[in-house]
């Protein structure tokens, strides 16, 4: 028996032999000697007795014995030799006792070189093992600002703080996510048993991964669909699953796995069209109402973002009159978001709008288990098959305010105040600023988060003395007060000179034709990718209101803005841009893409502050920020 699987070993190593020759890669075992040939100041660490997973053992020490082994570690030599002798009595060995006896490995960068024991790799591969036992030493790059440097070093703290050499990211500040999402603190120690119950769960996951051929998939790792998986479902309610129950959750949602491997978003940046709406494609004399929940995190009294979606729920109400019922749930936190969600399918809503970044997990839970429900989530760079996002362009009416905040600042002094440091607050923060740059470039803009532990947005005001406010978006009318928008500050008066203006209304009319219309999953699956809706001032989802006391050449420019902007022939991150550091962003004849703008995660050179790290945040400032921040290097 031991001989027939020497020569079924062999057959195996001569396959992956010849398949690597003919796609040009080479056939035989990697040497760590060769990969650090010419790398310099390189400093070895031992790290004693491990268990070893034998997928991530890759190559060898020294070449004395690569070219005995094909890639894959399955021998190439005759078994007439004493090297096959040797594996065979290995072979026996190992289905009789086990081989239990260390050998002696390397690590670098995440993957294993054998100094000693390379057959008793080679048999333990071959019957399918998990890992072996070794005796490991670490050979420690330099550290740089290269990701793979960064998610390394990531690795060895999260190593030397749980002792798991098994989980392998492949992006900076996964393993951080990860500790939060199993419901540690940065720094706080591993129980055995917190261990073993993480091993098991992933196991468990690694199994059913494997079974729906996740391993195929190209630019993610295990541990980067294990993370996402947990970050979804919840680690605690996953802990005592069964493999079944695991391979069952994780199927239905796993085209949202597999988009982590292409994480290609479908941009929809124009509306459909504006043909007038009809009902003639809908069934006749027995069509229910479409029934649609809003769900709110704040109240529309107390919040000037809910309140502009609540009036976006209105407009439905009045323009689709008996064919939709409207409802909302206000005042809903990350504790009860599930139950809200559960709560609107209950109550028989089959659209449902959730308008806050922080209700995105939940919104994709219920999107998975209820495929015929069309869910869809106000966030941006929050890919997902499964479920829809949309978002408005503010930056294009942001760049606008900015070029009247430049042409009325006699002083050249402004403050933008900003409020979390996520996605698409960046891209306005900075069209504002370049809008500024248009009209005065002498003027600098003194950046302040209203998010930031222990500040007092009134007195860092009196501090600087600006010219001219840019505050929060709008006011609820209940508030009374005028610090809105974009306003000039003269001897203690406040005059509005602009503000931007959501018109959520028009969004929300559009998917629900669609939907009434049968139109909507048309685009569902599309290469692969997922929908984002992002629209803006040609698809009268963002727009300006101008007080009528300004300037008339600045009304007049505000309208040429509004009518180039419109129809494409300028973008407010078009041309020249230089960052804080004086690096060149933009080139003269070019335009930054959609997604370059999504990601920004720089700021402009007029603008004095920067972005705040998490650490800077206030409490109820980091759900939004850990679901949709842009992350800094000192996050990383």
């Amino acid at each position: 028996m031991a001989y027939s699987d020497y020569e079924k070993a062999v057959k195996i190593g001569k396959r992956d032999y010849q398949s690597r020759l003919i796609h040009g890669m080479s056939p035989t075992l990697d040497v760590l000697d060769d990969i650090l040939h010419n790398k310099k100041t390189l400093r070895e660490v031992p790290i004693g007795l491990e268990s070893i997973p034998l997928e991530l053992i890759v190559g060898t020490k020294t070449s004395g014995r690569s070219n005995s082994f094909a890639h894959n570690f399955m021998p190439l030599l005759d078994i007439k030799t004493e090297f096959a002798s040797k594996w065979i009595s290995l072979s026996i060995f190992q289905e009789k006792e086990g081989i239990t006896d260390a050998i002696e490995v390397y690590e670098y960068m995440n993957k294993y070189y054998v100094l000693e024991g390379n057959k008793r790799v080679s048999v333990m591969k071959y019957f399918n093992a998990a890992s072996i036992p070794g005796i490991v030493t670490r050979i420690l790059p330099p550290k740089t600002n290269d990701k793979d440097s960064i998610v390394y070093y990531e690795y060895i703290d999260f190593h030397e703080l749980t002792g798991i050499n098994y989980i392998i990211f492949s992006e900076p500040g996964s393993y951080d996510k990860l500790i939060s999402a199993v419901g540690k603190n940065p720094g706080e120690p591993w129980s055995d048993d917190d261990k073993i119950n993480f091993r098991s769960l992933y196991l468990a996951f690694q199994t059913s991964y494997r079974q729906l051929k996740g391993d195929k998939l190209e630019n993610i790792t295990e541990s980067d669909a294990f993370l996402s998986f947990i970050q979804l479902h919840g680690y605690e309610e996953l802990v005592p699953m069964t493999v079944t129950e695991i391979k069952d959750l994780l199927s239905k949602g796993f085209e949202e796995i597999k988009l982590l491997d292409n994480q290609d978003v479908e941009l929809v940046m124009t509306t459909p069209g504006s043909k007038r709406f009809t009902f003639s494609k809908l069934m006749p004399g027995t069509v229910s109402k479409l029934k649609i929940a809003f769900i709110y995190e704040k109240t529309p009294l107390s919040s000037a973002w809910t309140y502009s979606h609540e009036l976006g729920r209105l407009h439905l109400d009045e323009v689709f009159d008996e064919h939709v019922f409207t409802m909302y749930y206000d005042n809903v936190d990350e504790t009860d978001i599930e139950a809200t969600i559960d709560s609107a399918i209950k109550e028989g809503c089959n659209l449902i709008f959730t308008t806050s970044p922080t209700f995105s997990n939940a919104s994709l839970k219920a999107a998975i288990d209820n495929p015929k429900i069309h869910i869809l989530n106000c966030a941006l760079h929050d890919p997902h098959s499964l479920m829809r996002t949309y978002y408005s362009r503010m930056y294009e009416a942001k760049f606008i305010m900015g070029a009247v905040a430049g042409a009325m600042a006699e002083n050249d002094t402004i403050a933008y105040i900003a409020d979390y440091p996520i996605y698409g607050t960046i891209a306005n923060i900075n069209a504002f600023a370049l809008g500024v740059k248009m009209t005065n470039p002498r003027a600098k803009i003194d950046l302040l988060w209203s998010c930031l532990k222990n500040i007092d947005i009134a007195e860092k005001l009196n501090e600087l003395c600006p010219d001219i406010v840019s505050d929060k978006d709008l006011s609820v009318p209940e508030e009374g007060t005028r610090y809105y928008g974009l306003y000039k500050l003269e001897n203690n008066n406040i005059w509005n000179l602009a503000i931007p203006i959501y018109h959520w209304g028009g969004f929300y009319e559009q998917i629900v034709r669609s939907v009434l219309e049968d139109t909507y999953r048309a685009d569902d699956g599309k290469n692969g990718k997922s929908i984002s809706y992002w629209w803006g001032m040609a698809e009268n989802s963002i727009d300006i209101v101008a007080s009528q006391g300004l300037p008339d050449g600045i009304k007049r420019l505000i309208d040429l803005l509004k009518k180039t902007i419109c129809s494409g022939d300028f973008n407010p991150f078009s041309g020249t841009i230089y960052s804080q550091d004086k690096k060149i962003i933009n080139e003269e004849n070019q335009t930054l893409s959609p997604n370059d703008i999504i990601n920004i995660d720089w700021l402009s050179d007029n603008i004095n502050g920067s972005i705040p790290t998490l650490d800077q945040l206030s409490e109820n400032a980091k759900p939004v920020t850990l679901q949709q921040g842009v992350l800094t290097e000192k996050d990383v």
